[in-house]
Order: structure tokens, then C-alpha cells, then sequence
């Protein structure tokens, strides 16, 4: 069995009530179950919340939400794996088994069905573990710097500062879309290791939604995006 398994809490903070917020219309989960569904790589999509609102736009939506995720989960620092696993878990206490598992975020309106597919496909047929959404970055970060307590610039790495950028490796950064793991693999390796696959996506396709700068640069372009 594949499931996928979108984690949306009700307790977001720098977007209040993100999850369920108004996207171009309806809310901005309804884009992350609609593209699963409409991928058919699973056999269940399930959203795992502990916002009862979130539940009723979820499955008005077509998900399953099958139990309520509990408080211990809940909260600013449980980490994602953690509530995948209590999913999945739950899923297999009902005696189902689960060969492949995909972590789908509810704040991925740009995502596009044939990237999930393909993260679906080329996982089955490699030895790999796990495979994720990526993409390039736009310039090169050895050539970046941060802000010391003064206001100042300190590269990360001054070495670089005279090398021209065609000359510097490309770099690459996880797109925040989805993530693919085979069920019942052992990995020692982060996810960004050899034993995952990045599918590489373009950066038109790629936006952080963290602020309401983020979200206002996202509805600009998912709109040029549905105009081509």
C-alpha cells in the first residue's frame, strides 16, 4: 500500500490558521490533496491534524482523516518524522502495510503532479531509500555572506570572494514539496545523502511559505504560472 500523509496542524504561528488559509480561492490545502489525488500513486491520502477545522476542510477536500493527532504532537518542536511515523503506525495497527510513504505539505500549491510521479517512480526502481523535491539554487552560496552584530558583511567563505561564479560548483536546496521513503528501509544517511534521489524541479515551481511576503509572492506565481 502507498499512502501519502500531509501534516497540518492548527497551531501556525508566523501565518495564523496557514493550513487552511485562502489561496486564490480555496484553501491552500485543498491544493496538496487535490494534486495527490489526481496523481493516483496512492491508495490513501490522509491528512494528520489536530485542528478539527482543519479535518472538515481536509475532507471536504477528499482525504481521509482517520484519527486525531494528539497533543504531544502538536506543538513548535516536534519534528515531521515523528508525526509521519505516529500516521503510519496507525495506518498499520489496522493490519494494512505500507510499502511506500510520501510526506506531502499542505503549503505546495505550485507542486505539479508528473515531479510527484516521477519521485514515485524512480524510487521503485533504484536502491535508493528516500527521494524529495530539490532544486538549483540561484547563485552561488560560497559566494554568500551574513550580517555580523555591526550590520557588516562576513563571508561564509572568503576564499571564494576572486573565483568567478561559472567556475564555483552548482548547489541545491530541498524544494519543501515532498518527500518519498520506502517503508521498512534503514537509512544511517540524512535525507540529503546518498541514499536519496532529488527530483529536480525548476525555480518557477519553487516558493517557502513562511511570511505574507511568501504568500503574495506564491499567488503571483501560481497565477503566471495557470496563464501559460
Amino acid at each position: 500500500m502507498n499512502i501519502c500523509v500531509i501534516p497540518a496542524r492548527g497551531g501556525s504561528k508566523r501565518i495564523p490558521r496557514k493550513n487552511v488559509k485562502y489561496f486564490l480561492g480555496k484553501p491552500i490545502i485543498a491544493y496538496s490533496i487535490e494534486m495527490a489525488l489526481e496523481s493516483k500513486c496512492f491508495d490513501r491520502v490522509i491528512v494528520s491534524t489536530d485542528d478539527d477545522e482543519i479535518a472538515s476542510v481536509a475532507e471536504k477536500y477528499g482525504a481521509e482523516v482517520p484519527f486525531k493527532r494528539p497533543h504531544e504532537l502538536s506543538d513548535d518542536f516536534i519534528g515531521v518524522e515523528d508525526v509521519i511515523n505516529h500516521a503510519v503506525k496507525y495506518i498499520e495497527s489496522e493490519g494494512k502495510s505500507c510499502k511506500y510513504v510520501c510526506t506531502l505539505y499542505a503549503t505546495a500549491p505550485l507542486l505539479q503532479k508528473q515531479y510527484l510521479i516521477q519521485g514515485y517512480e524512480e524510487l521503485k526502481n533504484s536502491e535508493a531509500v528516500n527521494s524529495f523535491s530539490a532544486t538549483s539554487m540561484p547563485f552561488p552560496i560560497q559566494r554568500s555572506f551574513k550580517l555580523t552584530k555591526e550590520g557588516r558583511c562576513k563571508m561564509f567563505t572568503p576564499e571564494y570572494y576572486m573565483s568567478r561564479s561559472q567556475d564555483l560548483d552548482e548547489a541545491f536546496q530541498d524544494a519543501g514539496q515532498f518527500y518519498w521513503s520506502k517503508r521498512g528501509q534503514i537509512s544511517n544517511e540524512i535525507m540529503f545523502g546518498k541514499d536519496s534521489i532529488p527530483i529536480l524541479l525548476p525555480r518557477y515551481l519553487v516558493q517557502d511559505i513562511d511570511s505574507l511576503e511568501d504568500w503574495t509572492r506564491a499567488e503571483y506565481m501560481y497565477q503566471i504560472l495557470k496563464k501559460k
